[in-house]
């Protein structure tokens, strides 16, 4: 929280701004600073009522006051004597977006590294759009980098409006989602964004949620030794980038990472369950919905390996083990040598389909991810069922690629697959296995899709052994 002087005026968190949305039909919390056992008053447009609180001996306050439907713009007036203005702000959703380098990565591309799409997006980017932006990665095009060993209570930014400068530094994967949810539901929509390139889950969860872990070491939280590698380091970017925000609420979280974590992912199959639960009970807003990313194809340690392989194993499993989530596949998007796939307008409205459809009850449409059910061995083939797959399956009466097959021998040769006609079951076999046991699809660290939902949307890759 910022500190004041006693003669100054009241102040603020960063993310108490001109601009700014609140979440609507829920209660804003505001704390700041102004002069030490004043009467502060808070006056917000959209109701005309006068709220009060006295402020502590140190200044400090805090006071609750409840958001009004989707609209704006409103103001809000402070004053503990002297007068501080917020205006133009909106109500409507919010939405936390979180992770690493896909995340992160700009509307505007990194550099040498595109994005598609996005510059007719920019260019066309209205102020008059109620899209409105908190980017704690850059300013102005220069990157942030923020961290702290122990929680701090603000975080640097400022809410920004839909303008080309604006939108060219936002996240693309958070940007595409809030202009889909902002043309449906034709409401105001705030993005918080809060990512850093390379960073591990370690980094993003509290120091109550990871204690638990007694292979991970804290002790430098401990200490006045200097961080060396802030994406690395438990606990840093949670206290900097994510517990300043929890009093302020929100409607849902987005989170794209994965990347990073590939060398001790069976760690991090127990690891994010525990973080999403703690965030959750942090922000103390209910259960709301975390929507995720499974990490794209890229070739890795060789385009064979299987790391990030057993990475999208591991995201399908959280999708099973977290309450109220939802995971979108990238197998279609990704590329051999581009760990930042350019098609970043997919990721940000297959997440939004998931918010349409799980947290705003909209029908009618496909969201959810097809997945691996169960299996059949008949004969020499295997017949795989997938969930989320209510319409069948597509491209009929077509062979499919990226299908292995494997006997008692553990051996796994290229498979042919096509999807039955009647049952739209995939069939899967090979003439030299003549006595199949387990199947694999794109279980390779790249990998591209053959077999998709009659929505478009990618069978995620899976497999049937635990080899």
């Amino acid at each position: 929280m910022l500190v004041a002087p006693v003669s100054a005026r009241i102040t603020l968190p960063a993310f108490f701004t001109d601009n700014m949305v609140v979440q609507q039909n829920s209660m804003l919390t505001l704390e700041g600073k102004a002069k030490p056992q004043r009467t502060v008053t808070v006056v917000a447009s959209w109701n005309k009522q006068k709220y009060t609180v006295k402020s502590q001996a140190d200044g400090s306050f805090r006071l609750e006051i409840p958001t009004p439907v989707a609209g704006g713009p409103y103001t809000l007036t402070l004053s503990d004597g002297e007068k501080l203005i917020l205006d133009n702000v909106m109500s409507g959703e919010v939405w936390f977006c979180s992770g690493q380098s896909n995340m992160e990565m700009p509307m505007s591309g990194f550099d040498r590294q595109p994005t598609q799409g996005t510059n007719d997006v920019i260019a066309k980017a209205k102020a008059s759009t109620p899209i409105r932006i908190y980017n704690t990665d850059s300013k102005d095009g220069k990157w942030i980098r923020q961290f702290s060993k122990t929680p701090e209570e603000d975080c640097k930014g400022e809410w920004l409006e839909n303008t080309p400068v604006n939108v060219s530094h936002t996240s693309a994967t958070a940007y595409f989602f809030a202009r889909y949810l902002q043309e449906v539901l034709e409401v105001p929509v705030g993005i918080i964004i809060s990512s850093l390139g390379g960073s591990k889950v370690e980094a993003w969860m509290s120091r109550e949620a990871i204690t638990p872990f007694k292979s991970i070491d804290l002790s430098i939280l401990n200490n006045n030794e200097p961080i060396k590698n802030i994406t690395a380091t438990p606990c840093v970017l949670y206290n900097s980038k994510i517990a300043p925000f929890t009093n302020f609420t929100i409607k849902g979280f987005l989170w794209y990472q994965g990347e990073s974590n590939r060398d001790n992912v069976d760690l991090y199959k127990d690891l994010m369950p525990v973080f999403v639960k703690d965030i959750r009970n942090k922000w103390n807003i209910g259960e709301f919905p975390f929507y995720f990313v499974e990490i794209a194809p890229f070739n890795y340690e060789g385009a064979n390996g299987t790391s990030a392989a057993r990475m999208r194993e591991v995201q399908q499993q959280n999708m099973k083990d977290i309450p109220n989530s939802g995971m979108v596949t990238t197998l279609d998007i990704g590329h051999p040598v581009f760990i930042h796939p350019t098609n970043k307008e997919t990721v940000g409205s297959r997440l939004a389909l998931w918010a349409l459809a799980q947290t705003y009850g909209q029908k009618g449409f496909g969201y959810a991810t097809p997945i691996y059910k169960s299996m059949e061995i008949s004969g020499n083939k295997i017949y795989i069922n997938i969930d989320n797959a209510q319409r069948g399956l597509c491209p009929m009466w077509t062979p499919l690629e990226g299908f292995e097959i494997a006997g008692e021998d553990k051996i796994f040769y290229p498979a042919h697959a096509e999807i039955e006609t009647k049952t739209t079951r995939l069939a899967v076999s090979c003439d030299k296995v003549q006595h199949p046991i387990a199947v694999r699809y794109a279980y390779k660290n790249y990998a591209k899709a053959s077999v998709f939902s009659t929505y478009g949307i990618p069978v995620a890759p899976f497999r049937t052994d635990n080899w």
